[in-house]
Protein backbone atom coordinates (compact mmCIF):
# COMPACT_ATOMS: atom_id res chain seq x y z
CA UNK A 1 0.00 0.00 0.00
CA UNK A 2 1.43 3.14 -1.06
CA UNK A 3 2.06 5.61 1.63
CA UNK A 4 1.35 9.76 1.99
CA UNK A 5 3.96 12.14 3.61
CA UNK A 6 2.64 15.22 4.98
CA UNK A 7 4.74 18.10 6.61
CA UNK A 8 2.21 20.24 8.66
CA UNK A 9 3.85 23.54 10.00
CA UNK A 10 7.16 24.30 11.02
CA UNK A 11 9.45 21.13 10.89
CA UNK A 12 11.23 22.00 14.29
CA UNK A 13 9.62 23.70 17.62
CA UNK A 14 12.22 24.93 20.49
CA UNK A 15 11.05 23.78 24.05
CA UNK A 16 13.54 24.95 27.02
CA UNK A 17 13.04 22.87 30.03
CA UNK A 18 15.02 21.73 32.81
CA UNK A 19 18.79 22.08 33.01
CA UNK A 20 19.70 22.73 29.45
CA UNK A 21 17.68 25.55 29.48
CA UNK A 22 19.60 28.24 27.66
CA UNK A 23 22.48 26.46 27.22
CA UNK A 24 23.73 27.72 30.73
CA UNK A 25 27.40 26.23 31.99
CA UNK A 26 26.58 24.45 35.25
CA UNK A 27 28.13 26.51 37.86
CA UNK A 28 30.66 23.72 39.30
CA UNK A 29 32.34 23.57 35.84
CA UNK A 30 32.85 27.15 35.41
CA UNK A 31 34.69 27.29 38.88
CA UNK A 32 36.49 24.49 37.82
CA UNK A 33 37.35 25.62 34.81
CA UNK A 34 38.63 29.37 36.61
CA UNK A 35 40.95 27.66 38.85
CA UNK A 36 42.39 25.10 36.01
CA UNK A 37 44.75 27.39 35.25
CA UNK A 38 46.26 28.46 37.86
CA UNK A 39 46.29 24.40 38.85
CA UNK A 40 48.45 24.04 35.64
CA UNK A 41 50.69 26.59 36.43
CA UNK A 42 51.53 25.17 40.35
CA UNK A 43 51.86 21.25 38.51
CA UNK A 44 53.83 22.13 36.00
CA UNK A 45 56.54 24.16 38.34
CA UNK A 46 56.56 20.97 40.70
CA UNK A 47 56.57 18.66 37.54
CA UNK A 48 60.33 20.87 37.64
CA UNK A 49 61.14 20.07 40.72
CA UNK A 50 60.08 16.64 40.96
CA UNK A 51 62.16 15.54 38.23
CA UNK A 52 65.30 16.80 39.16
CA UNK A 53 65.21 15.80 42.77
CA UNK A 54 64.17 12.57 41.38
CA UNK A 55 67.50 12.08 38.96
CA UNK A 56 69.46 13.31 41.85
CA UNK A 57 68.14 10.99 44.60
CA UNK A 58 67.88 8.19 41.47
CA UNK A 59 64.74 7.13 42.49
CA UNK A 60 62.14 5.67 40.25
CA UNK A 61 59.50 6.14 42.23
CA UNK A 62 59.97 9.86 42.65
CA UNK A 63 60.43 10.35 38.86
CA UNK A 64 57.40 8.00 38.02
CA UNK A 65 55.31 10.68 40.15
CA UNK A 66 56.54 13.85 37.88
CA UNK A 67 56.18 11.85 34.59
CA UNK A 68 52.33 11.28 36.44
CA UNK A 69 52.35 15.43 37.52
CA UNK A 70 53.32 15.97 33.88
CA UNK A 71 50.18 13.68 32.37
CA UNK A 72 48.33 15.76 35.54
CA UNK A 73 49.49 18.94 33.92
CA UNK A 74 48.70 17.69 30.26
CA UNK A 75 45.07 16.64 31.56
CA UNK A 76 44.55 20.40 33.22
CA UNK A 77 45.31 22.15 29.80
CA UNK A 78 43.33 20.11 27.63
CA UNK A 79 40.61 20.08 30.38
CA UNK A 80 41.30 24.37 30.06
CA UNK A 81 40.71 24.28 26.51
CA UNK A 82 37.87 21.64 26.00
CA UNK A 83 35.97 23.59 28.47
CA UNK A 84 37.14 26.94 26.19
CA UNK A 85 36.01 25.28 23.42
CA UNK A 86 32.87 23.90 24.35
CA UNK A 87 31.87 27.71 24.94
CA UNK A 88 31.91 28.42 21.54
CA UNK A 89 28.55 28.25 19.46
CA UNK A 90 27.44 25.67 17.13
CA UNK A 91 27.55 27.17 13.25
CA UNK A 92 26.39 25.58 10.24
CA UNK A 93 29.71 23.26 9.80
CA UNK A 94 29.13 22.27 13.79
CA UNK A 95 25.91 21.86 14.51
CA UNK A 96 25.99 20.42 18.02
CA UNK A 97 28.62 22.83 18.72
CA UNK A 98 32.06 21.59 20.33
CA UNK A 99 30.77 19.49 23.55
CA UNK A 100 32.62 16.73 22.23
CA UNK A 101 36.11 18.34 22.29
CA UNK A 102 35.13 17.28 26.57
CA UNK A 103 34.87 13.89 25.08
CA UNK A 104 38.13 13.58 23.21
CA UNK A 105 39.89 15.14 26.26
CA UNK A 106 38.61 12.60 28.46
CA UNK A 107 39.99 10.03 25.86
CA UNK A 108 43.23 11.64 25.95
CA UNK A 109 43.68 11.80 29.47
CA UNK A 110 42.72 8.06 29.72
CA UNK A 111 45.15 7.22 27.45
CA UNK A 112 48.11 9.34 28.49
CA UNK A 113 47.35 7.56 32.12
CA UNK A 114 47.68 3.79 30.03
CA UNK A 115 50.97 4.89 28.75
CA UNK A 116 52.56 6.50 31.35
CA UNK A 117 51.74 3.34 33.51
CA UNK A 118 53.65 1.16 30.81
CA UNK A 119 56.17 3.12 31.13
CA UNK A 120 56.76 2.57 34.61
CA UNK A 121 55.93 -0.81 34.75
CA UNK A 122 58.76 -1.39 32.59
CA UNK A 123 61.51 0.15 34.25
CA UNK A 124 59.95 -1.21 37.55
CA UNK A 125 60.33 -4.43 36.33
CA UNK A 126 63.88 -3.55 35.39
CA UNK A 127 65.00 -1.52 38.35
CA UNK A 128 63.55 -4.95 40.57
CA UNK A 129 66.83 -6.82 38.61
CA UNK A 130 68.79 -4.15 38.72
CA UNK A 131 68.62 -2.14 42.21
CA UNK A 132 69.85 1.56 42.43
CA UNK A 133 70.71 3.34 45.62
CA UNK A 134 68.33 6.03 46.50
CA UNK A 135 67.91 9.19 48.94
CA UNK A 136 65.58 8.10 51.05
CA UNK A 137 65.39 12.13 52.84
CA UNK A 138 64.71 13.18 49.30
CA UNK A 139 62.48 10.90 47.95
CA UNK A 140 60.24 11.68 51.44
CA UNK A 141 60.32 15.97 51.61
CA UNK A 142 59.55 15.81 47.85
CA UNK A 143 56.74 13.65 48.10
CA UNK A 144 55.52 15.32 50.72
CA UNK A 145 55.16 18.40 48.94
CA UNK A 146 53.50 16.52 46.32
CA UNK A 147 50.78 15.38 48.54
CA UNK A 148 49.98 18.27 49.32
CA UNK A 149 50.09 20.11 46.17
CA UNK A 150 47.10 17.29 44.28
CA UNK A 151 45.70 17.26 47.31
CA UNK A 152 44.56 21.17 47.15
CA UNK A 153 44.52 21.18 43.16
CA UNK A 154 41.59 17.94 43.72
CA UNK A 155 39.84 19.77 46.37
CA UNK A 156 39.63 22.99 43.46
CA UNK A 157 38.21 20.45 41.04
CA UNK A 158 36.33 18.15 42.97
CA UNK A 159 32.85 20.63 42.66
CA UNK A 160 33.40 19.66 38.60
CA UNK A 161 34.16 16.36 38.50
CA UNK A 162 30.75 15.18 37.57
CA UNK A 163 31.56 16.82 34.25
CA UNK A 164 33.67 13.81 32.29
CA UNK A 165 36.21 16.24 30.78
CA UNK A 166 36.95 17.62 34.46
CA UNK A 167 36.75 14.24 35.98
CA UNK A 168 39.47 13.41 33.64
CA UNK A 169 41.93 15.95 35.24
CA UNK A 170 40.24 15.36 38.93
CA UNK A 171 40.98 11.76 38.63
CA UNK A 172 44.78 12.46 37.59
CA UNK A 173 44.94 14.43 40.81
CA UNK A 174 43.17 11.91 43.41
CA UNK A 175 45.94 9.30 41.74
CA UNK A 176 48.80 11.25 42.10
CA UNK A 177 47.90 12.13 45.60
CA UNK A 178 47.41 8.38 46.30
CA UNK A 179 51.13 8.05 43.85
CA UNK A 180 52.60 10.36 46.41
CA UNK A 181 51.78 8.70 49.51
CA UNK A 182 53.37 5.60 47.67
CA UNK A 183 56.50 7.54 47.26
CA UNK A 184 56.63 8.41 50.84
CA UNK A 185 56.16 5.15 52.12
CA UNK A 186 59.14 3.89 50.20
CA UNK A 187 61.58 6.31 51.25
CA UNK A 188 60.62 5.60 54.96
CA UNK A 189 60.68 1.45 54.15
CA UNK A 190 64.40 2.72 52.34
CA UNK A 191 65.25 4.92 55.65
CA UNK A 192 64.19 2.44 57.74
CA UNK A 193 65.26 -0.89 56.28
CA UNK A 194 67.94 -0.18 53.78
CA UNK A 195 66.40 -1.85 50.84
CA UNK A 196 66.34 -0.38 47.64
CA UNK A 197 63.77 -3.09 46.39
CA UNK A 198 60.67 -0.63 48.16
CA UNK A 199 61.11 1.62 45.11
CA UNK A 200 60.69 -0.08 41.97
CA UNK A 201 58.17 -2.30 44.26
CA UNK A 202 55.94 1.08 45.04
CA UNK A 203 56.69 2.37 41.53
CA UNK A 204 54.48 -1.01 40.35
CA UNK A 205 52.01 -0.30 42.72
CA UNK A 206 51.95 3.26 41.53
CA UNK A 207 51.17 1.90 37.72
CA UNK A 208 48.72 -0.52 39.15
CA UNK A 209 46.42 2.43 40.56
CA UNK A 210 47.01 4.58 37.30
CA UNK A 211 45.75 1.70 35.04
CA UNK A 212 43.09 0.82 38.27
CA UNK A 213 42.21 5.23 37.63
CA UNK A 214 42.27 5.36 33.95
CA UNK A 215 40.16 2.22 32.99
CA UNK A 216 36.28 3.76 33.85
CA UNK A 217 37.71 6.86 32.33
CA UNK A 218 38.35 4.85 28.62
CA UNK A 219 35.27 3.12 28.72
CA UNK A 220 33.37 6.21 29.81
CA UNK A 221 35.07 8.14 26.89
CA UNK A 222 34.82 5.61 24.26
CA UNK A 223 31.00 5.22 25.12
CA UNK A 224 30.58 8.60 24.51
CA UNK A 225 32.33 8.80 21.23
CA UNK A 226 30.74 5.58 20.08
CA UNK A 227 27.10 7.12 20.57
CA UNK A 228 26.65 4.46 23.11
CA UNK A 229 23.74 4.01 25.70
CA UNK A 230 23.95 6.73 28.23
CA UNK A 231 25.56 4.70 31.69
CA UNK A 232 22.52 3.77 33.95
CA UNK A 233 19.76 4.77 31.74
CA UNK A 234 17.02 1.64 31.01
CA UNK A 235 16.38 1.38 27.65
CA UNK A 236 13.36 -0.41 28.52
CA UNK A 237 11.98 1.78 30.65
CA UNK A 238 12.26 4.47 28.46
CA UNK A 239 10.41 2.44 25.62
CA UNK A 240 7.41 1.80 27.94
CA UNK A 241 7.32 5.96 29.06
CA UNK A 242 6.95 6.42 25.63
CA UNK A 243 4.28 3.91 24.74
CA UNK A 244 2.41 5.33 27.75
CA UNK A 245 2.07 8.75 26.37
CA UNK A 246 -1.83 9.19 25.52
CA UNK A 247 -2.48 8.77 22.01
CA UNK A 248 1.10 6.93 21.20
CA UNK A 249 0.36 3.05 19.96
CA UNK A 250 3.95 2.14 19.26
CA UNK A 251 7.31 3.60 19.43
CA UNK A 252 10.50 2.46 16.80
CA UNK A 253 13.93 3.39 15.70
CA UNK A 254 14.84 4.57 19.04
CA UNK A 255 18.19 6.28 19.70
CA UNK A 256 19.51 7.82 23.08
CA UNK A 257 22.96 8.97 23.44
CA UNK A 258 25.29 11.44 25.01
CA UNK A 259 26.34 14.49 23.23
CA UNK A 260 28.83 15.78 26.04
CA UNK A 261 28.47 15.01 30.23
CA UNK A 262 24.89 16.20 30.94
CA UNK A 263 23.69 16.44 27.72
CA UNK A 264 22.00 13.45 26.41
CA UNK A 265 19.90 13.48 23.19
CA UNK A 266 17.07 10.98 21.68
CA UNK A 267 15.51 10.54 18.60
CA UNK A 268 12.58 7.81 17.94
CA UNK A 269 9.63 7.61 15.83
CA UNK A 270 6.20 6.93 17.30
CA UNK A 271 3.15 5.91 16.00
CA UNK A 272 -0.21 7.74 17.28
CA UNK A 273 -3.98 6.68 16.67
CA UNK A 274 -5.49 9.76 14.81
CA UNK A 275 -4.63 11.52 11.75
CA UNK A 276 -5.42 15.22 13.31
CA UNK A 277 -2.98 17.76 13.41
CA UNK A 278 -3.76 18.82 17.15
CA UNK A 279 -3.17 15.02 18.58
CA UNK A 280 0.49 14.74 16.86
CA UNK A 281 1.18 18.27 18.49
CA UNK A 282 -0.03 16.84 21.51
CA UNK A 283 1.87 13.44 21.26
CA UNK A 284 4.95 15.54 20.37
CA UNK A 285 5.27 17.69 23.75
CA UNK A 286 4.36 15.04 26.06
CA UNK A 287 7.22 12.60 24.75
CA UNK A 288 9.54 15.42 25.33
CA UNK A 289 8.20 16.35 28.56
CA UNK A 290 8.19 12.91 30.01
CA UNK A 291 11.84 11.70 28.41
CA UNK A 292 12.68 15.24 30.28
CA UNK A 293 11.15 14.69 33.37
CA UNK A 294 11.80 11.22 33.62
CA UNK A 295 15.26 10.95 32.36
CA UNK A 296 17.03 14.08 32.19
CA UNK A 297 16.68 13.72 28.55
CA UNK A 298 16.29 17.72 27.11
CA UNK A 299 17.28 17.55 23.89
CA UNK A 300 14.73 15.19 21.71
CA UNK A 301 13.44 14.59 17.93
CA UNK A 302 10.32 13.50 17.25
CA UNK A 303 9.15 11.70 14.18
CA UNK A 304 5.18 11.62 14.24
CA UNK A 305 3.66 8.70 12.08
CA UNK A 306 0.13 8.74 11.59
CA UNK A 307 -1.79 5.16 11.15
CA UNK A 308 -4.74 6.48 9.10
CA UNK A 309 -5.81 9.72 7.40
CA UNK A 310 -8.74 11.24 7.66
CA UNK A 311 -9.29 12.73 4.71
CA UNK A 312 -8.10 10.00 2.23
CA UNK A 313 -8.12 6.51 4.37
CA UNK A 314 -4.25 6.15 3.35
CA UNK A 315 -1.73 6.04 5.45
CA UNK A 316 0.55 9.18 5.88
CA UNK A 317 2.76 10.03 8.59
CA UNK A 318 3.84 13.48 9.97
CA UNK A 319 7.43 14.75 10.81
CA UNK A 320 7.69 17.14 13.40
CA UNK A 321 10.92 17.19 15.71
CA UNK A 322 10.79 19.24 18.72
CA UNK A 323 14.15 20.04 20.43
CA UNK A 324 16.30 21.97 23.18
CA UNK A 325 18.63 24.50 22.27
CA UNK A 326 22.25 23.34 22.75
CA UNK A 327 24.41 25.21 25.20
CA UNK A 328 25.95 28.21 22.80
CA UNK A 329 23.08 27.53 20.23
CA UNK A 330 22.39 30.49 18.12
Amino acid sequence: MSHLHHHHGPGHAHHHHGPAEGGAEPSSAAEAFRRLGPALALTLGFVVIEAIAGWYAHSLALVSDAGHNLADAAALGLSWYAIRMARRPAHAGMTFGYHRVGILAAFVNAVTLVVIALGITWEAVRRLHQPAAVHSGVMIVVAAMALVLNVVISTWLHGGRHDLNVRGAYLHMIGDALAAIGVIVAGAIVMATGSVLADPIVSLLIAVLIFASSWGLLRESVTVLLEGTPAGLDMARVEETIRGVAGVQDVHDLHVWTISSGLIACSCHVLVEHARTGDAQDVLHNVSSELGHHFDIWHTTVQVEIDRCESSGMYCDMTQAPTTRVSGEE
